[in-house]
């Protein structure tokens, strides 16, 4: 998991390929299906699903492109495989927010599961010798636009006002940063206190989601976990311009 702050070192470019990895094709329908069951049957979406869907298969285009690109393998493996599931599911929390509205603890379960899954990948792609910079940015991208869609969902369906926001863009401003001062997108070193910002931002926004979530802890929770957010970004940054 990797999201808070997150990495934004360029990935280096795999040996020209003139085909996608095993696995791929079978892999991007089935993804596909996933967004649009979660949509439908558990979300209870109709447009919305189909809005989800289309937002998937150009996800999928780019994730494709990308392979092509940079993925040092020839086959897809299961690492990837639970990548694309994780980002079937967060993309399928689409649906509620262009549909009827947010989904409460609906969405707090899909997105519990989607977490859960984060760090399976990783271990998958460890014992099977997948391990890439790709995948590791595959991952970092999924758990960003988890975190961006859990934030417009806390931003329709809890107390927390447009502040709950910040949990959900700080990467892609990150990222923006970068494309104006280029020493910004130097890697950046392990840190577990980073990590474990990243736990807390996401476990907030999946908590924001719930009904029973008291007003007063959300908003407090929001802005403390914000606080945080914008300290380990801040420390990265401050790293980042002295090392450049």
């Amino acid at each position: 998991m990797q999201i808070s702050p997150p990495r934004t070192a360029s990935i280096p470019p795999a040996a020209a390929r003139r085909h996608l990895p095993e696995g791929l094709a079978l892999a991007l329908p089935a993804g596909l299906a996933l967004t649009l069951a979660v949509g439908v049957l558990v979300l209870n979406q109709g447009s919305g699903a189909l809005l989800a869907g289309g937002a998937y298969l150009a996800a999928a285009a780019l994730v494709g492109v990308m392979m092509l690109r940079h993925y040092p393998h020839d086959r897809l493996g299961a690492c990837n495989a639970v990548t694309l599931m994780r980002m079937a599911l967060t993309i399928a929390l689409l649906a509620p927010l262009v549909g009827v509205g947010a989904a409460g603890g609906i969405v707090a379960g899909i997105a519990t599961l989607s977490l859960t899954l984060d760090g399976v990948d990783g271990y998958l792609a460890r014992r099977s010798g997948l391990c890439s910079a790709f995948g590791a940015r595959f991952d970092m991208e999924v758990d960003a636009g988890l975190a961006l869609i859990l934030a417009l969902h806390a931003y329709v369906g809890s107390p927390v006002g447009a502040e709950v926001l910040i949990l959900g863009i700080m990467r892609y401003v990150f990222v923006a940063l970068g494309w104006i001062f280029p020493w910004m997108t130097a890697p950046l070193p392990v840190s577990y206190v980073r990590k474990t910002v990243c736990v807390l931002q996401l476990a907030t926004l999946i908590a924001l989601q719930l009904p029973q979530m008291p007003p007063d802890l959300a908003i407090w929770l929001t802005r403390l976990v914000s606080a945080a957010l914008l300290w380990s970004f801040g420390s990265d940054m401050l790293w980042l311009r002295r090392t450049r």
